[in-house]
Parts: structure tokens; C-alpha cells; sequence
């Protein structure tokens, strides 16, 4: 689901020079999803190889990638480990959703409704562990550093960040804020328009600083959680119903510190203005304060290793070893060009 805090906070454009050089934190299971729901047929099916398996996230992962080395970025994958028990409720709603979503793609698919088969198809997307694990090969065949976090992986990748290991946080989401994270960079990719479900929209890389959010609203980190938590997170989805991100914003700003203004709620739920809670705000300001995470990754970037990519993609599941080849060969360009710029500047 994620925080659904868009409007509140400030966001900047950018182009991929003010990125060259940097390293990105990448939460991994957010883009692998993105892939998943996006790189479809016109009536839903998910690119498949010839044995029936799906090939989405790996096209997806694969020429993203790529793409992204070649203007100069470099890539950590970061990795969820296991969620917190307060994330059960949201599993299986998650779960009960995509079992509807299934039954609607079904019945759309015997009416020979394409459009509506697109539409209910993005909504039964399942990671498996062995889309996981293929996403992770590849990604250490194009050299590129794989951690594996304890916990949930945006959590991981704000601690590498306000520990300046890396520069940025991508994700589509803005929890990583909640976590702390210093910056925290959307629409990481080259193309210039996104499928959504009411057709396609421009988009473009863009910055947004946790500082800037905060001064900009006039809060702390603290209060933001607290903000986060009134409208929601993946800990208490849909947050407190009658509260939006304003209300919960004057909120926040009306009685400064945790303890009162989740007290505040007591009244507004006496007159009858919102329900009662049903969850332990205290673990989740718990779990975005004090995230589990690991502390002893390493961050070491390696050649591209072409012979395991192509074993991977070309050999096992039937990917162009042309399209494979050309894509490569930006990378090997890129990063020959790079080294002559920097053995001209240092002489």
C-alpha cells in the first residue's frame, strides 16, 4: 500500500547528471512489484518464457538496469527480510484482495474483456521465492552489490543512507522517510511515461529531502511518524478513518509530541468524529524509530560477469541474446568512456 502522503510533500525534478557517480539504494521488492504489474500483454499476461515462466520482473530488472548504469548511477539492491508481526493484517489483506482481483480477471477473460483483464490482472501479482532468487543472480552478474536486510528492506536502506553509504533511497513509496532517510528519489528510470490505471502519465526523476519535507511542513521526524501513522502504513492499513494527510497534519502540528496527539484522538473519538483504534500506535513508532537492520553489509561493486547473465536470461528463459548483446555493450561503452575521463582528468 505504502504512505499516502504525496500531496504534503515538496518534490524536485532532476536529471541523471546531478546523479553521476552516486550510489543509490534500491529498494528492491518495491521495483520488482512495479515490473510485475507494468510489464504485461494488452490483456494482462505477464511476459513468460517458453516453459510457461514468468519473465516480467527479470526484462524489467534487467534493461532498467542497464539503462540506469550507463548514465553513471550505481546500484545497490536492497532486500526485505522478514516483516514485523504487526504486518500480518496487512499480508492478508494484500492476500484477500488478489484472490478477488483473480476471481474479476477470470470472469473478464471469459467475456473476452481485455481492457478489464489488464485491469484485475496487475491487481493477483505474486513475488515467489524463485523470482527472488533469479533477481538477485542477476543483478551480482551485472556486479552489482545485493544486501540482504533483516527486516523490511526500505528500513535497510535509509540506515545506508543516514550512515552516507549511499546518497539516496529509490522507492515508489515514502516510507523510507519515516525511517529517516535523508533523500529519497521516485521515478528512478529513463522512460518519460507511466502506465497507470486511468492510461499513461509523464513522469521523471525526482529528489525529495526529508530536511525540506520537514521545515517545509514546520514538524519534526517524530511528528511525521505520527502523521504517518494517522493516515497509514503498511503497520495499520487506511490509517484512522476521517483523518486525511491534513487533518492528521493539523494534528501533528496542534499538539507537537506523540503521547498527546494520539491522546487528542481520545475526544474525537467521544464525539463520535473517528473509530475506535484498533492498533498499538506505540509499535509502530516503535518499528519506524528503531528499525531492524544490519550493520555489517558491504558495498562492492564487481565486473560484469556476461557469460552468467546470458546463461540466465538467453539461455534459461529465452530472452533475445541480440537485445542481451546491445544492452551490454552500452554498459562496457560507458564504462570505458568513464575510464578515459577519469585518466584525462587526473593527468
Amino acid at each position: 500500500m505504502g504512505l499516502q502522503i504525496s500531496d504534503l510533500v515538496p518534490k524536485k525534478e532532476i536529471g541523471f547528471e546531478e546523479l553521476r557517480g552516486k550510489i543509490i539504494a534500491v529498494d528492491a521488492f518495491n521495483i520488482l512489484y512495479q515490473f510485475l504489474a507494468n510489464i504485461r500483454q494488452v490483456d494482462g499476461t505477464p511476459l513468460m518464457d517458453k516453459k510457461k515462466r514468468v519473465t516480467s520482473h527479470l526484462s524489467g530488472l534487467f534493461y532498467r538496469t542497464t539503462n540506469l548504469m550507463t548514465k553513471g548511477l550505481k546500484l545497490v539492491y536492497v532486500f526485505d527480510g522478514e516483516s514485523p508481526e504487526l504486518k500480518a493484517k496487512t499480508a492478508k489483506a494484500r492476500h484477500e484482495r488478489k484472490e478477488a482481483a483473480k476471481e474479476k480477471y477470470e470472469k473478464a477473460k471469459e467475456k473476452g474483456k481485455a481492457e478489464e483483464m489488464f485491469k484485475w490482472s496487475r491487481q493477483t501479482l505474486r513475488l515467489s521465492d524463485e523470482m527472488i532468487d533469479e533477481s538477485k543472480q542477476l543483478l551480482k552478474a551485472l556486479g552489482l552489490p545485493v544486501i540482504q536486510a533483516p527486516g523490511e528492506g526500505e528500513a535497510q536502506c535509509a540506515f545506508m543512507v543516514k550512515q552516507k553509504d549511499a546518497y539516496a533511497v529509490a522507492s515508489q513509496d515514502y516510507d523510507s522517510l519515516l525511517f529517516g532517510a535523508t533523500r529519497l528519489i521516485q521515478n528512478l528510470t529513463l522512460a518519460r511515461r507511466r502506465r497507470t490505471p486511468t492510461g499513461f502519465i509523464s513522469i521523471s526523476p525526482t529528489l525529495i529531502e526529508l530536511d525540506n519535507t520537514l521545515n517545509n511542513l514546520q514538524i519534526n521526524r517524530d511528528q511525521l511518524i505520527s502523521l504517518g501513522i494517522l493516515v497509514g502504513t503498511d503497520f495499520n492499513p487506511q490509517g484512522i478513518k476521517g483523518i486525511g494527510p491534513k487533518k492528521a497534519l493539523h494534528l501533528v502540528k496542534a499538539h507537537r509530541q506523540p503521547v498527546l496527539i494520539f491522546t487528542s484522538l481520545d475526544k474525537l473519538f467521544k464525539e463520535g468524529k473517528i473509530p475506535e483504534l484498533d492498533f498499538d500506535w506505540r509499535k509502530i513508532f516503535e518499528i519506524f524509530k528503531k528499525p531492524n537492520v544490519r550493520k555489517d553489509y558491504k558495498i562492492e561493486f564487481k565486473k560484469v560477469n556476461e557469460k552468467k547473465i546470458k546463461e540466465l536470461l538467453c539461455k534459461e528463459h529465452d530472452f533475445s541474446e541480440d537485445r542481451v548483446n546491445n544492452a551490454l555493450n552500452k554498459v562496457a561503452e560507458y564504462e570505458k568512456s568513464a575510464k578515459q575521463k577519469d585518466l584525462k582528468s587526473y593527468f
